[in-house]
């Protein structure tokens, strides 16, 4: 009995995760080629067999019986080297089918090093991951020995090892860490329906509850705000801002400009477009620093955005109501109806087309298309009249100015 054997086959295949089966393969595998090279013919029949529960062997070369313990150091030392490549690659399969499963998880590690940026963080005994330089968060730095949370973003198999990627800048990191910390998120009674991140500086989460006895907002927010801050502190300080879901899309883009307040939401499902209006002292807040906020929102809702104040919204409709005042045909309450449509500016009108109008407004095709040809006329002239405009205000001159300018010279 050969008893020694089996206990390091069980030793190996504890420790590194592998079927035990695979290693008595793999032994007997490693004895065939060793032999084969001993006689020196690769296709001499060569059987070898171990007894999974005494270890014994038994091999044949051509159907006879040989001890393969005299074949002598060289044929062991083929036997070694055949040995750790299988064992080794049956490692490295066993590490892949792991974590490849994992993909989206969690995890957590010990930083051990940095390699040209990337931090490469120890998972256990077996494994390591790498964080990539893309996938850090801006601003924070990592520490040798910290312990660090990621999601697995990949996993590949390389030639010589497993390589799981982590990211710490994905959307789903968020997702994962609300299902961490909020149980009502794990067990399905809140429902991250949207988000949207610029990883470092802010996140926007639109959440519903499935269950009307529980708030979604409070519930992610936590007493004081207990469960937020301690995402908060994981991601260095992002600012998140949690927004209630709703099915109806003006209600859910009001919500995902908050903090500001709007006043009026307008819809163009024509263009995907969505016009809101904000008070003159609410529009930094709703555009956010470097345009952060609407930029957000609008990936959170799915729309584009246009944020203007109640005088740039009403000087929009001016310039489309005396746009078309000559169009022959249209009734006097053709821009009301644009104006239902979403349709706020010239601009807008000329990019629609005309067969919206047919459809949505009931005018006729020929109509319409003289419509949409004013708007293209005036669209194209838009960009001048900006130019003017900004050229006046540099030379400190409003329009106004440059008319008594004018006329005191003549």
């Amino acid at each position: 009995m050969n008893q020694e054997l089996v206990r390091i086959v069980d030793n190996i295949a504890r420790d590194k995760n592998i079927d035990r089966e695979s290693i008595f393969a793999d032994l007997e595998s490693a004895m065939v080629s060793a032999t084969r090279k001993y006689y020196g013919k690769a296709e001499i029949d060569v059987q070898v067999h171990i007894d999974r529960t005494t270890g014994d062997i038994v091999a044949f070369k051509e159907g006879v019986q040989i001890d393969i313990k005299q074949l002598g150091r060289i044929p062991a030392q083929t036997a070694k080297q055949v040995m750790i490549q299988k064992i080794k690659a049956d490692e490295r399969q066993s590490v892949y089918d792991e974590f490849v499963e994992r993909k989206g998880e969690i995890i957590s590690g010990t930083v051990v090093r940095y390699e040209g940026g990337s931090v490469i963080v120890n998972l256990n005994s077996r494994a390591e991951a790498v964080l990539p330089k893309t996938e850090q968060i801006s601003g924070q730095s990592h520490h040798v020995g910290e312990r660090i949370r990621g999601m697995i973003l990949d996993v590949r198999d390389m030639t010589s090892a497993v390589k799981i990627i982590l990211s710490r800048t994905h959307p789903e990191f968020i997702r994962r860490l609300f299902e961490l910390e909020v149980p009502e998120v794990a067990e399905g009674i809140i429902e991250i329906k949207a988000l949207a991140r610029e990883a470092g500086y802010r996140t926007k989460l639109a959440v519903i509850s499935n269950d009307n006895k529980v708030d979604a907002v409070g519930a992610c927010v936590g007493v004081r705000g207990s469960r937020i801050k301690n995402i908060v502190d994981e991601l260095g300080g992002e600012k998140i801002d949690i927004v209630r879901w709703n099915e109806s899309s003006q209600e859910l883009i009001a919500n995902a400009l908050m903090p500001a307040k709007c006043s009026q939401v307008a819809l163009c499902f024509e263009l995907g477009g969505a016009t809101v209006v904000v008070p003159e002292d609410q529009l930094s807040l709703a555009i956010g620093k470097h345009g952060q906020n609407v930029r957000l929102a609008a990936r959170l809702t799915d729309w584009d955005i246009d944020i203007l104040t109640p005088e740039e919204y009403n000087l929009e409709v001016e310039k489309l109501s005396t746009g078309l005042k000559n169009v022959e045909g249209l009734s006097p309450t053709f821009v009301d109806k644009l104006i239902a449509l979403g349709i706020i500016s010239v601009l807008d009108l000329a990019e629609i087309g005309a067969e919206p109008l047919v459809k949505e407004i009931g005018i006729s095709p020929e109509l319409a298309a003289q419509v949409i040809k004013t708007a293209e006329e005036l669209a194209k002239k838009q960009p001048a009249d900006a130019a003017v405009t900004i050229a006046q205000s540099l030379m400190g001159k409003t329009p106004a100015k440059t008319e008594a300018d004018s006329q005191a010279q003549q």
